[in-house]
């Protein structure tokens, strides 16, 4: 046997036969306990609060009332209710639930108080007498589930046994779409202003306090008191669609401390690094000459790491300022300032400072990219979301003001999230992306639709007109109206854009169908090869009106995640293929800020999704990026500051399914009384002229289980060698990655020296395991693939 790892606990269960008779009768039956979490909703009011947009798969508020990882096992809750509380509660214990995957979580038990049951759920304080009729009903509820479900083997650490079967025959195999696994980028949680995009001034413009003037400037501040300089904002910018610039008046001659002017810490601060040159760009005008001092310092200004003076004598207009910053020290939390010690009047506008390093020259931040090349994606996503509509449209995404030269590109603020965006990362930039990543690009336009506002059907050429006019752009030749600006902007060949969405999450709007099809019609006669991408979820019933592909989105807590793996099982294969844009455990408890628990029940899902991937087409987890400073949502696979990066446990997941994309997928069947807390995959990949068998489960119960793999029908050896065994765990169920321990929750990866057809191993309990068998060469299968 390869012993793959185990954890052992010893759990103590006592068995206290008691009647039930003279429980109330409001014990829930045993069918009531033993339903999956996606219940009948016989109750018209919480119905309606279960219904949301019908392409979101949530569960019903009753599964949110009592999370299964807030129930003591059975032994503690008797033991609470007899005795009126535990005399020392258990710190952050695992719940073993036998055989029910859906209640397999983690339990974490903080207050130094002892719990007692309420009817919301647990309360601090010890049991009373009045609480008689509901310790009767909940412990009755209890000892039915502990009989039922056997809880007393549950309680002892006993590895499971389980036999996982592969039919490795080509005959019954299937190939996964090319397509099935990439990524999805929201402008949220700042994850390109400020993020992926490189660009360090934030509110280079002076656009963000609005049009009226005098207006605020932050993150921009002075350097000086108010009685050597004097700054405000001017309608007086050179740029039409970006008329606000600063003007600063400085009043001294002999300054305080030889300088006054402005200052920019960027987003929370510059990562400025030694060695490195920083590209500066800004705009100046004065009716005299100037002698201004550009310095990139630290934080508080008294470390001056790079420097370059600006001396023109005429900038009577308007004057593009180029030059280079070469930092000769390091500093996370530098920032960006303007100095002079000449009185004067002085008007700044569009001011940049980008590193020079960015990748491939195309303004990216490098190591975020990285990190995105490492899950090999098929396709992106972009850039919404919620972005896409805005709260109301005069705040939603518009490409035509995000292409052009960056001075021009008049920013706009992002009313979902709450942050302006100098919109230097656009609509050009994201079809860029796409093309860096080797991914194939997914335009998601606006519908004329917004969280609060709707444009008519019967208005709505407009809209329609500009949207053909955006995949001009992107598919035009280079002597084309629109295909020219992408040509003019450094790119005169065309961008593959092959699938476009329209909306986001506007199905249950009341205008969507009718603006739907005007879209539709519109781009299938145009570009009648583009794949157009529904909001309306299929997959329980037809839709009613044509499409390609349909979005479906699901956040919910960890049970229901992974029992979610079975829910294309019973999809229709008639119709429009699933894209599953937006997938991930956000249930606080469950997730935290990117959890292992949640990590396994979104691997579990999309080990549901290979093997439904005739009907799933493409697959992406949300959101893909957080700053740690604007954590407007939490989880998120990629975690950064200005200077640090690492993945959560979800991000670390995807790394298992990055081959899957165009592999073959085999038949698997798992044979076992614990099968309800394991789910797995078998497929076959290539790396070069290099086959693997990968075999992939996951074990999201509390037990160990020995594991035997059989796999029949291969057309050659295993090559014990070459061959590999991946594992993610880690000693808690709720551990998370952090900049101070960014790889507590890694793959680890070692030798398998036990490959074979028919292998043993032991999989550790809640875990995510991967198999690589080396498979001799297959001849003219290689060809195939």
């Amino acid at each position: 046997m390869f012993l793959v790892g185990v954890r052992r606990r010893v759990a103590v269960s006592v068995l206290l036969t008691v009647a039930c008779s003279s429980a109330s009768s409001s014990c829930p039956s045993m069918a009531a306990w033993q339903s999956p979490p996606r219940v009948a909703l016989t109750d018209p009011h919480r119905a309606r609060r279960w219904k949301r947009s019908l392409h979101h798969e949530v569960p019903p508020p009753c599964v949110h009332r009592r999370r299964p990882h807030e129930a003591l096992t059975a032994t503690h809750l008797v033991l609470t209710l007899i005795d009126g509380g535990l005399a020392e509660p258990p710190q952050r214990h695992f719940l073993p639930y036998p055989d029910r995957a859906h209640t397999t979580l983690a339990a974490q038990f903080t207050s130094a108080s002892h719990p007692r049951v309420s009817a919301g759920g647990w309360s601090k304080g010890a049991m009373g007498t009045d609480d008689a009729a509901t310790c009767r009903t909940v412990f009755c509820t209890l000892l039915l589930l502990t009989l039922s479900c056997d809880c007393l083997a549950a309680d002892l650490d006993l590895a499971k046994t389980a036999v996982l079967e592969v039919n490795t025959s080509w005959v019954v195999a299937r190939k996964i779409p090319q397509t099935l696994f990439g990524l999805f980028f929201e402008e949220i949680n700042h994850a390109g202003a400020g993020g992926i995009w490189a660009e360090l001034v934030s509110n280079r413009g002076f656009e963000a306090g609005g049009l009226n003037t005098p207006s605020n400037i932050d993150p921009w501040s002075i350097i000086g008191d108010e009685s050597s300089i004097y700054v405000q904002t001017e309608r007086a910018s050179c740029f039409s669609k970006n008329i606000i610039a600063l003007r600063m008046e400085v009043h001294c001659d002999e300054c305080p401390a030889g300088s006054v002017g402005i200052y920019n810490p960027g987003f929370w601060g510059m990562n400025i690094e030694e060695g490195k040159t920083y590209n500066l760009v800004m705009y100046i005008r004065s009716m005299e000459p100037v002698e201004l001092t550009a310095s990139l310092t630290c934080f508080d200004g008294l470390q001056n790491i790079a420097s370059a003076d600006i001396v023109d004598n005429n900038v009577s207009d308007w004057r593009k300022i180029e030059l280079q910053l070469f930092a000769r020290g390091t500093c996370r939390t530098s920032r960006f300032e303007l100095t002079t010690s000449k009185r004067g009047v002085i008007w700044i506008d569009q001011v940049s400072l980008m590193p020079s390093d960015t990748y491939k020259g195309h303004g990216f931040r490098k190591e975020l990219i990285h990190m995105l090349m490492d899950l090999r994606p098929q396709f992106l996503r972009f850039p919404g979301g919620c972005f896409v509509e805005g709260d109301w449209l005069r705040n939603a995404f518009r490409w035509r003001e995000t292409i052009g030269p960056w001075e021009e590109r008049p920013g706009h603020y992002g009313d979902v999230w709450k942050y302006w965006t100098d919109d230097g990362l656009g609509y050009y930039e994201f079809l860029q992306l796409a093309e860096d990543l080797g991914a194939e690009p997914i335009w998601v336009f606006n519908a004329g639709i917004s969280h609060n506002d709707e444009v008519d059907t019967t208005t709505l050429a407009p809209f329609v007109e500009d949207v053909l006019n955006s995949i001009e752009f992107a598919r035009g030749s280079s002597e084309s109206t629109w295909g020219s600006i992408r040509a003019a902007m450094g790119h005169s060949e065309r961008f593959p854009l092959k699938y476009v969405a329209i909306g986001n999450e506007d199905c249950d709007k009341q205008l969507y169908q009718g603006n739907y099809l005007m879209f539709y019609n519109a781009i299938r006669e145009a570009y009648p090869d583009i794949q157009i991408i529904s909001n309306c979820d299929g997959s329980s019933k037809p839709l009613h009106h044509p499409a390609d592909l349909y979005d479906f989105h699901v956040y919910s807590n960890a049970t229901f995640i992974f029992l979610m793996k079975d829910k294309f099982t019973r999809t229709s294969r008639k119709g429009p293929k699933v894209f599953v844009s937006e997938y991930a455990v956000n249930d606080a408890m469950d997730a935290g800020n990117g959890s292992l628990l949640a990590s396994l029940a979104e691997a579990a899902f999309l080990i549901g999704l290979e093997k439904n991937s005739d009907i799933v087409h493409m697959a992406s987890y949300a959101p893909l990026f957080i700053n740690d400073n604007d954590r407007s949502w939490n989880p998120d696979a990629i975690v950064f500051n200005s200077w640090q990066q690492y993945g959560t446990p979800s991000y670390w997941m995807q790394t298992f399914f990055r081959e899957s994309s165009g592999s073959v997928i085999h038949p698997v069947r798992i044979a076992s009384s614990y099968s309800s807390s394991l789910a797995a995959s078998a497929i076959t990949w290539k790396d070069n002229e290099d086959m693997f068998l990968r075999i992939k489960i996951v074990n999201f119960g509390s037990h160990a289980v020995n594991l035997t793999i059989s796999a029949t029908g291969l057309q050659a050896g295993v090559d014990t060698a070459r061959s590999t065994v991946t594992v993610l765990t880690s000693s808690d169920l709720l551990d998370e990655n952090s900049f101070s321990d960014p790889n507590k929750v890694v793959p680890v990866r070692s030798g398998l020296p036990g490959a074979a057809e028919k292998m043993q191993a032991l999989l550790v309990p809640y875990s995510l395991t991967s198999f690589d068998l080396a498979l001799d060469q297959y001849g003219g299968l290689v060809a195939e693939m």
